[in-house]
Formats: structure tokens, C-alpha cells, sequence
């Protein structure tokens, strides 16, 4: 099977007309390919979008919201299907997709179609001689790069508010997780989107991603991945004054108090930390339990760990799927290796199952591992793994723990375990990341704000914050 761009309302071959193998994570096989993209595909889809600016972006609201309500229902209704090509792409369990990667892009889309219907502006008078308002106008032709752990998820977290707010878009998917991105674009057909407002383009990140983020005609770039890859986007960005997010890496802590609920905290953290195999930038890789009770906590959740099920991603009752890529198998071992040089005691996990199934028997598995008697300032509690990978460490007091916690450049997310609720509160404000869970993990709302600190990112999506990366403010005085 080909994997064609997304240009112009058509499903369109390379300029190139190569094409990229596209690997089963669970197989290490072969089983589609993935169009190679360059910057003549990338002019192609800004050509594009600029001829359907002016249409879309005057269009009502309601008759945007509509079009995308109906790309909402057209995922709802091919829901097994694109979990299944999610799982075969992305090495994830099935049940993960259809319970949150596909629902969510469902989300994504009825969010924005509806917020834009309730949006308002404030009128100020000023001194009696003037009223000034401010008008939010779309900014033209966005470029959205999204990444390969949430393919669907996130691809719709940026396209949705784009297209809502009036701007048409470039979108740029992993390629090493292309497929149902592809399918999204059957659905858009589909659902009669015009041509050109959404436009998606399949390649390398060094040739399609490049491409966008230097073309001269794309106001605005939302870029989710490495951070490694984000500073060269900034860098590129940053001399032609667009308007840039950059939602990257995460070393994120979980910390356990004495008083939290022991059963609770134990499968939250659990959950938090494997998810994914570890491959999601919110997980909690690096957890801190009071000394109190950390004898037992370490049992239990090490315990917990290895009794996930690492199975085929198409069997139902698999807990922890493939890992993405060979590429990223061998990152995860390798740091892996480096805790036992740094001292690291390994209490399950630590090595690729010995088998999985006669379909299975060459993909990119990685048991869910457990260390402790690490430091906090060694690097594999500093450095970004993105595997099923957690680190253990004691702590004594609140300063401490957060210290601890803030010992890394990340700062995306953190969560912190406890029934005091007014050292939730004093943590909460301390500890560097953009989120903050208290007595949970994942539990996220459309609403509010999304992003990082430090390294973990620049500038915020989601909710009203949206609104203002989408759109222009301009202010509009009347004298009177």
C-alpha cells in the first residue's frame, strides 16, 4: 500500500516519486510505504492553501464548525479502523487507541468546531473620547509538524484549532507513523472540505519539515518532538518573525507522599510511567517516594510493573505493545545500560521479552523496567529516554523533593501524590511544569493552557490560548 500526500483537496504522488518503507513495530516487517516528500510538494500545498485562504477564512463560523463536526462523525464512525492502523503503525495496544488516541481526535475536532460559535471581545472606553475593541483575524497559512507517539491524537490537537479560527494549514506527520494520517485525509475528502484549506504532506523531517519551516509564505509553525529538532526550528523561525509553539521533551517527575493512597498512587504512577511504552512526553519516568514508606512502595510498584502484559498490539488484553522504531528500542537499551554503570540496581525488566508470538518474534519490544540507587543529577534521571523506563528515588522533605524534581532542564508536566492538600497546593507552585497533577495523571481538559517550561517548550496551545496563537490581534479605536 502507497501513502499519498493530502494537496488540494486530492490524494497526490511524490514530486519525487520515491517512497519511504513504512516498518511494523510489532513485525519489524515492511508493510506500506510513505510518500518521500520534498519542498516542491511543500510549494505545491502552500499554493494551495493561499488560494483558499480568502474563502475559508471568510466563511461563517457556523459553516466551518459544521465541516469540521462532520470530520468528527466520519472518525467516530471509522473508529476501528483507524485504531487498527494506529496499532499496526505505531506498535501501541489496541486497546490504548480505541480507548484514547481515537476518541481524542473526535474531541479535538468538536471542541474548536463549537468554541469558535462562543467567542467574544471586550469593548474599552476610553476617558469618553473612544471605544477600542480588537478584532482576532486568522494569520494565514500555518504549518502544524506533529510527532510519532500520538499520531492521530496530536495531529487533530493542531489542525483543529487552525482551520477553526479561519487560517488553512500544511500539516507535516511522522513519518514513521504515517497511516492514519493518510486515513484522515480520506475522511476530509469525505466530509467536503475544501480544497486546499488542510493540505498534509508526508516525508522526512530534514526535507518536508525543513521546507516549512523555512518557506516564506507560512505565518505560523506548532511543531510537537524533540527538543534537539525544536531548537532548529526556533532557529529558523526566529529571523523571519513567525509566530512559533513548540511543545517538546520530558523528564517529568511523580512524587509520593507518606499519607497518599497507597493502591491509588501505586497504578496511577505505574500507569504514568509505561503508558506507551514510556513513549508518551507527559510520562512520569522519574518517580520520588518518601523515605517513610518507600521500602514498600518500591515493592509494590515494581511488583505492579512486571506484571504488565507485553503482548501483539492486536490482541486485546496487551498491556505494553511495541516499541516505535529500532531506532528507538536501542536508545532505550542504551540508557539502560548506562544506569547499571552509573550504580543503577535493576528490579524488573532491563532486557527485550524472550517471546511474544510467531508474528511478533523481530519487533521492537522492551519489558517495563524498574531501577533505583540512582542519583538525581546522573543522566539517565536528566536525560529524555522516551521508553518503559522508571527511576526510584527517596527523599526526605518538601524542599528536597523539589529540588529533585526541578533537577532536570524539562519542565513539561509533574504530579504530585498526597492527601495534604495544602502542600499539593505550596508543590504545585514550586515544582518547574507547565502541568501539574495532584492525586492523578492524564486527566486533561480542552480548556485550559497546554505547554512547557525551559526546555520542555515555548509558548502554549489549547483553550483560549488557541485562539491567540491562531489569530492576530488587531485593535480597532473609535473616536467619538
Amino acid at each position: 500500500m502507497k501513502i499519498s500526500h493530502y494537496i488540494n483537496g486530492q490524494l497526490v504522488e511524490p514530486s519525487s516519486d520515491a517512497y519511504l518503507d513504512n516498518i511494523e513495530p510489532a513485525t519489524g516487517k515492511v508493510y506500506s510505504q510513505v510518500a518521500d516528500g520534498d519542498a516542491r510538494d511543500v510549494d505545491r500545498a502552500v499554493a494551495a492553501a493561499e488560494a483558499a485562504f480568502e474563502r475559508w477564512s471568510k466563511m461563517p463560523a457556523a459553516a466551518r464548525s459544521g465541516i469540521l463536526m462532520k470530520i468528527a462523525d466520519l472518525i467516530d464512525a471509522r473508529a476501528d479502523e483507524l485504531a487498527r492502523a494506529e496499532s499496526i503503525d505505531n506498535g501501541k495496544p489496541i486497546s490504548l487507541a480505541r480507548t484514547l488516541d481515537i476518541p481524542r481526535a473526535a474531541k479535538n475536532l468538536r471542541h474548536f468546531a463549537t468554541a469558535i460559535l462562543h467567542t467574544h471581545t471586550e469593548t474599552h472606553v476610553t476617558d469618553g473620547v473612544a471605544l477600542n475593541y480588537t478584532l482576532r483575524q486568522p494569520r494565514g497559512v500555518c504549518g502544524l509538524i506533529s510527532p510519532w507517539n500520538l499520531p492521530l491524537y496530536l495531529l487533530t490537537w493542531k489542525v483543529a484549532p487552525a482551520l477553526a479560527f479561519g487560517n488553512t494549514a500544511i500539516a507535516k506527520p511522522s513519518e514513521i507513523t504515517p497511516m492514519t494520517a493518510f486515513l484522515f485525509s480520506q475522511i476530509c475528502i469525505d466530509a467536503g472540505l475544501p480544497p486546499g484549506v488542510l493540505n498534509i504532506v508526508h516525508g522526512l523531517g530534514a526535507k518536508v519539515g525543513a521546507a516549512i519551516t523555512a518557506h516564506p509564505k507560512i505565518t505560523t509553525i506548532s511543531f510537537t518532538g524533540g527538543t534537539v529538532t525544536g531548537r532548529e526550528v526556533a532557529k529558523t523561525c526566529a529571523p523571519m518573525f513567525k509566530k512559533v509553539a513548540l511543545e517538546m521533551g520530558g523528564k517529568n517527575p511523580t512524587i509520593v507522599f507518606a499519607d497518599a493512597d497507597m493502591e491509588k498512587v501505586v497504578a496511577g504512577s505505574v500507569q504514568a510511567a509505561f503508558a506507551n511504552s514510556g513513549q508518551v512526553c507527559l510520562c512520569g519516568s522519574r518517580v520520588f517516594v518518601e523515605r517513610s514508606i518507600y521500602d514498600e512502595f518500591v515493592r509494590r510498584f515494581a511488583e505492579a510493573a512486571s506484571r504488565l502484559r507485553v503482548g501483539d498490539p492486536l490482541e486485546p488484553d496487551t498491556q505494553q505493545g511495541a516499541m516505535v522504531s529500532r531506532a528507538q528500542l536501542e536508545k532505550t537499551m542504551y540508557y539502560v545500560d548506562l544506569a547499571r554503570q552509573e550504580g543503577g540496581r535493576i528490579l524488573c525488566g532491563g532486557e527485550r521479552p524472550k517471546a511474544v508470538n510467531e508474528r511478533c518474534r523481530d519487533g521492537y519490544f522492551y519489558l517495563p523496567t524498574v531501577i533505583t540507587d540512582l542519583g538525581v543529577s546522573c543522566r539517565v534521571n536528566r536525560e529524555e529516554i522516551f521508553g518503559p523506563v522508571a527511576t526510584i528515588i527517596p527523599f526526605d522533605d518538601e524542599a528536597q523533593v523539589v529540588e529533585y524534581a526541578n533537577a532536570t532542564d524539562y519542565g513539561l508536566a509533574a504530579s504530585v501524590w498526597t492527601q495534604n492538600l495544602p502542600r499539593a497546593h505550596r508543590l504545585a507552585e514550586q515544582i518547574q511544569s507547565g502541568t501539574v497533577w495532584i492525586n492523578c495523571w492524564l486527566v486533561r481538559d480542552l480548556r485550559v493552557p497546554f505547554g512547557g517550561m525551559k526546555q520542555s517548550g515555548l509558548g502554549r496551545e489549547g483553550g483560549e490560548e488557541a485562539m491567540r496563537f491562531f489569530t492576530e490581534p488587531k485593535n480597532v479605536c473609535v473616536g467619538t
